[in-house]
């Protein structure tokens, strides 16, 4: 009987040390990719950076100065975020607060 309680365990920690979290990222993901409207400044997975010019379902065109460019919707890996509505990636949220580090002239030091 206690065998059968461990591994009831075992199967309940890796559902909320793994599974879990994925689809609460997985959720995120989607949400963000459902808010996009066209004019939203997108990155996408390969680093490019870009205007969303027209979308639907499947398909995003992206305006990056003058060229337009085609992706799948799930090519886009972050939205950035503007004065109005910031937006906060995982990464982001786990950022700590800057190191601020003071910096002392010595003006007595002669330099030959």
């Amino acid at each position: 009987m206690s065998q059968i309680l461990i591994i009831v365990i075992f199967i309940a920690a890796m559902y909320f040390m793994m599974i879990r979290p994925q689809q609460k990222q997985a959720k995120q993901r989607q949400q963000m990719l459902a808010q996009i409207q066209k004019g939203t400044k997108v990155v996408t997975i390969g680093g490019l950076h870009g205007i969303v010019d027209s979308l639907d379902e499947k398909i995003i065109v992206l305006d990056v100065e003058g060229v337009y460019l085609t992706f799948d919707r799930s090519a886009i890996r972050t939205v950035v975020p503007t004065e109005t509505t910031p937006v906060v990636t995982p990464a982001a949220a786990e950022a700590t607060e800057p190191v601020v580090e003071e910096v002392v002239e010595d003006k007595d030091v002669n330099v030959k």
